[in-house]
C-alpha cells in the first residue's frame, strides 16, 4: 500500500551561477512497512531528500505526501507537529543534549510537545536498545554506539509512522554499526515502519526490500531485492 509519494521533488541552493540543485524533479512512491536504501556518492542529494521527506528542509518546488497528507501544505508550527509527531529521524551524528541523561534524551520529543510520557513504551524502547542499565547516564558516561542506540530511542519514542535515518553507522566501527542496524530492522518488524535510509555501505543496502541510486538530484536506479 502506497504510503509515502514524492512528486516532482526540487531543491535548489543559491543563485545565478553559484546555484546549485540538490534534487532536480525526484518522483517516488514507497509502501507502508518497506525498508528501503537510498545510496549515491558524496553531493548526490540523498540526504537532502531525507530531510525535505522529513521536514527538516523545505523543498524549492514538488510536493511530499505522507499517509496522503500533504507535508508542506500548513503553516510552520503544522510542520513542526509533523515532525515531532509522525517521522523519526536519526542522524549520524548522535545530537544528543549533553546536560540530559538517557531517559530523558529519548523522552524529549514527547516533552516538547507537551505531553505525558508512555512509561511502558520507554522501557520498552530501553530493552529493545539495551539501555535499561544506563537510563541515568548523560551521553559522556556511553560508548559511541550506546550513544547512537540513545538516538534510535528517541526518534522511535513517538511511534512514528516512518523512521528516516541519515548514514546511520557512519560514526561508528564495523561492530556497533551491525549492532545498530540490527536494531533498527528489529524496530522495522516489531512496530511495523517505514524505514528509510540513506547509506554508503553497500552491505548495509543489500539488506533493504529496495535500494534507490540517487546522483546529480536525480532517481537512476530502482530496484526491488529479491526476497531473502
Amino acid at each position: 500500500m502506497e504510503f509515502l509519494k514524492v512528486v516532482n521533488l526540487s531543491k535548489v541552493y543559491g543563485k545565478g551561477e553559484n546555484q546549485v540543485k540538490a534534487l532536480n524533479h525526484v518522483s517516488l512512491t514507497i509502501d507502508k512497512g518497506d525498508f528501503t536504501a537510498i545510496i549515491g556518492s558524496s553531493g548526490s542529494g540523498k540526504s537532502t531528500l531525507l530531510h525535505v521527506i522529513a521536514g527538516v528542509d523545505v523543498p524549492s518546488g514538488g510536493k511530499v505526501f505522507l499517509d496522503g497528507e500533504d507535508v508542506y501544505a500548513g503553516d510552520h508550527e503544522a510542520l513542526a507537529v509533523f515532525r515531532r509527531r509522525k517521522v523519526g529521524l536519526i542522524y549520524q551524528f548522535h545530537n544528543l543534549i549533553p546536560t540530559l541523561n538517557v531517559e530523558e534524551n529519548i523522552t524529549l520529543p514527547i516533552l516538547m510537545d507537551k505531553r505525558k510520557v508512555d512509561k511502558e513504551r520507554l522501557n520498552e524502547l530501553l530493552d529493545l536498545l539495551g539501555l535499561q542499565e544506563r537510563r541515568t547516564h548523560l551521553p559522556n558516561q556511553l560508548s559511541g554506539g550506546q550513544q547512537q542506540r540513545v538516538a534510535i530511542g528517541r526518534a522511535l519514542m513517538n511511534a512514528p509512522q516512518v523512521c528516516l535515518a541519515d548514514e546511520p553507522t557512519g560514526s561508528l566501527d564495523s561492530r556497533n554499526g551491525e549492532e545498530i542496524i540490527r536494531l533498527l530492522k528489529e524496530s522495522h518488524k516489531k512496530f511495523n515502519q517505514t524505514l528509510l535510509m540513506v547509506t554508503h555501505d553497500e552491505k548495509i543496502a543489500l539488506q533493504a526490500d529496495r535500494i534507490i541510486t540517487i546522483a546529480d538530484g536525480k532517481v537512476i536506479r530502482d530496484e526491488r531485492q529479491v526476497a531473502r
